[in-house]
């Protein structure tokens, strides 16, 4: 089974301008991303749109692709990119990851999950959930930034909201969390490349525009969605304060190594 990683990279983000260059631990966020991801998979690719984030990829030995500005989605802009990569290369992949930008902490084993996901060769689409826990606390369960999902007993995700599913009737909601297991979503997602061109020529839907949320697309065309349950802990950067938590983590990271 034949893997691409793409890492669809934009300067332009409204909470962090020029996140994929900001500084950690001494080097960019894209090229520690790329270098997490490089090692697992066939190919790894950034799909970027900003001549900047372009240099600082070949500045560091990377691979990398220009694509439109114009994109609504990573995903499209995913699609763009592989395109390119097989008109260059002559040659098709098996499954086609979309790892984000802004997660330098993936681990070797998110990859691996979602990759496995296509032993099964009806999987169209992959991708990773965490539980939350009793320790991360509500204010975690509510935020809607941290989208959840409802999971089916075939290991296919039934909804995906930034409101707190399922509504737990009669139990206060201080108790939800040692009450019933939610799934946070992990931003992981893999393809096969035949499902990859069927989601990025559909139209937007209802429910994808009322919770701003693309995979409700897939959803509502009757995709199924697999999910693989990791327990994985990493930290994204949206903002510059998350910068400051990553800083954290990774100064913890090589402490636990004896790095520092």
């Amino acid at each position: 089974m034949k893997t691409i990683a793409i890492i669809p990279a934009r300067y332009a983000s409204t909470r962090f301008p020029g996140k994929p260059l900001a500084l950690l631990g001494g080097k960019p966020v894209i090229q520690r991303v790329y270098e997490k991801v490089a090692p697992h998979v066939d190919m790894a690719v950034v799909a970027t749109d900003d001549n900047r984030i372009y240099d600082a990829v070949t500045g560091f030995n990377g691979r990398v692709v220009m694509t439109s500005a114009n994109h609504k989605s990573g995903t499209d802009r995913v699609k763009e990119a592989y395109d390119k990569v097989v008109e260059a290369l002559g040659m098709e992949y098996d499954v086609v990851i979309n790892v984000q930008g802004d997660e330098p902490f993936i681990d070797p084993r998110q990859i691996q999950a979602v990759k496995d996901c296509f032993m099964d060769a009806a999987t169209e689409i992959a991708t990773l959930v965490k539980p939350f826990h009793a320790e991360d606390g509500l204010e975690a369960l509510l935020n809607p930034n941290s989208p959840k999902v409802v999971v089916g007993k075939g290991g296919q995700a039934l909804y995906f909201s930034r409101s707190v599913i399922p509504y737990l009737r009669g139990i206060p909601q201080e108790d939800w969390l040692s009450r019933h297991t939610f799934f946070k979503h992990i931003g992981l997602y893999a393809y096969t490349p035949k499902a990859l061109a069927r989601i990025t020529s559909m139209a937007q839907t209802p429910l994808e525009l009322a919770e701003s949320l693309e995979q409700l697309r897939w959803l509502e065309n009757g995709i199924r969605i697999v999910v693989r349950q990791v327990d994985i802990e990493t930290v994204g950067i949206d903002t510059p304060e998350d910068l400051q938590r990553a800083e954290e983590f990774l100064t913890e990271i090589k402490r636990k190594k004896g790095s520092l």
